[in-house]
């Protein structure tokens, strides 16, 4: 067996520790280092993940047996948390610069990190729900990060209560279906598991818990509060990493459940994805703060997200493209949303540079002729806001594209037009806050903007660009990881 190809998430495990030991021993004006240090260790992850991309090794024999694999689909998801925390971490260089608690902040970071690659690579039900709880547990604490601001406890609170609550209801369809399939290990419970009221009330039950962290209709109702309370730079990872946690471990449990269970789940399976992709467009059409609208938008893109399990449940012939559309949807996703909520924060820098006093620097009325006051800023969100409103040549495009065209692909047009008319109508809410950086009165003077957000940004755009342009590498990697969760 090859351990080498734990090294990453040891990486990040080892850097988490020891910038919490380092921070012991430093003075404030020297916390900074840690932000080099935690970006380093997970650059090198980072590199190791892609230069294994590949690797297949699921450690069978002890001490782990069986519950850890690496394979293309845990290589996926892994690369997209690892991104998103790059992204995060040098964002949260300007954002958290002059916090005494640097050396807290980073390590919460890196565990939360390291909880989501745990996830990425569970094979059995015990290491998924610790991996969760590793991440959530971290991500409690990071929403509440701001302790003086009352909207950041207000959202740690209700993250926290809605998240124990989904960990319990989880937890509790886990033991169902070990005791359907006499097992917690995911490759001997796709083919022990039958037909059974147990089996059903089992994946139920994990259906909400999941639905929970993925924030689908009707589990979504933490999202806008935790998110728009949140720090800028934890909402970025809240929405682009965390929540995709959630859609690795659905990917892992209910592909095999709905082949091992041979039902038709597709179409409550599509209504609730038709209901959370409406409802986060229509509600997000409303909302004067941008942060919220970002996390409506996430919300819609749940939904479309989770077409993927629908035309698995529909169609043998589709479902490996299905899944390769849903997989390259969570990273375009990811890379986007992350941007956006970075974008905010350094729009939040832009109003109090000129206004200290200024309390409601998250409505859309700030972003009037930013293209003025932080022109590189505006351009750069515009283009992360086109790439979530899939236009092409983005990465969004493309994502939208594969996922849709699986639906047509499995015989569910109908679903695909709904799909499409969402998303038409998302590109409302994206361009409004467009046409008000580049059409609005400016309220400011123009100010230079923080090198740590636009470098940020500038990555996020590059990014979707590039893959957007290119896409095939990434969409081989998709399919690849597809292939894992089939017969």
């Amino acid at each position: 067996m090859n351990y080498a190809l734990l090294m990453p998430q040891l990486i990040v495990i080892g850097v988490a520790t020891a910038v919490i030991l380092i921070g012991l021993f430093m003075k404030q004006e020297q916390k900074k280092a840690l932000a080099y240090i935690s970006i380093v260790g997970l650059v090198v992850a980072l590199l190791l993940t892609l230069i294994n991309f590949d690797a297949m090794e699921a450690y069978a024999g002890p001490p782990l047996y069986g519950a850890i694999v690496v394979d293309s689909l845990g290589q996926f998801f892994n690369m997209l948390f690892l991104i998103v925390a790059i992204l995060v971490c040098i964002a949260s260089m300007n954002y958290y610069g002059k916090n005494p608690n640097q050396d807290e902040y980073y390590s919460l970071l890196l565990f939360a990190t390291a909880g989501m690659m745990v996830v990425a690579m569970a094979n059995d039900l015990v290491t998924l729900f610790v991996g969760f709880e590793l991440a959530t547990l971290s991500t409690y604490a990071l929403a509440g990060f701001d302790r003086r601001d009352k909207r950041s406890i207000e959202a740690a609170m209700k993250y926290f209560v809605i998240g124990a609550l989904s960990s319990a209801i989880m937890l509790f369809g886990m033991s169902f279906i070990y005791g359907a399939a006499g097992s917690t290990n995911l490759e001997v419970i796709s083919l022990s598991l039958v037909s059974s009221p147990i089996a059903i009330l089992g994946m139920v039950l994990l259906l909400g818990g999941f639905g929970f962290k993925m924030a689908l209709v009707p589990f979504h109702m933490w999202a806008p509060d935790t998110y728009e309370g949140a720090p800028s730079v934890v909402s970025a990872l809240l929405a682009s990493a965390s929540k995709k946690m959630g859609f690795i471990a659905a990917f892992r449990v209910f592909i095999f459940a709905l082949i091992a269970l041979k039902m038709e789940w597709y179409l409550p399976l599509a209504i609730i994805a038709v209901i959370t992709m409406t409802l986060g467009n229509v509600v997000a059409l409303t909302q004067k703060s941008v942060k919220r609208m970002l996390a409506y938008s996430s919300i819609a893109h749940a939904g479309y997200i989770a077409i993927a399990f629908v035309v698995v449940s529909r169609s043998a012939s589709a479902a490996e493209f299905a899944i390769a559309g849903g997989i390259l949807h969570a990273l375009s996703h990811a890379i986007a949303t992350a941007g956006a909520f970075i974008a905010t924060a350094a729009v939040a820098y832009v109003v109090l540079s000129n206004n200290k006093d200024a309390k409601d620097v998250d409505s859309i009325d700030n972003y009037d002729g930013l293209g003025k006051t932080a022109p590189l800023t505006a351009l750069l969100m515009a283009i992360l806001l086109l790439s979530l409103a899939g236009i092409p040549p983005t990465f969004g495009f493309y994502s939208k594209f594969v996922l849709f065209l699986s639906a047509i692909r499995g015989d569910l047009l109908w679903l695909a037009i709904v799909c499409v008319l969402n998303s038409a109508l998302s590109v409302y809410y994206y361009v409004k806050v467009i046409m008000r950086m580049y059409w609005g009165d400016p309220k400011g003077e123009k100010i230079k903007e923080p090198s740590e957000y636009i470098l940020a940004l500038i990555l996020a755009v590059i990014g979707i660009a590039i893959l957007g342009i290119y896409p095939e590498p990434v969409y081989n990697w998709a399919l690849g990881a597809a292939e894992v969760l089939l017969p």
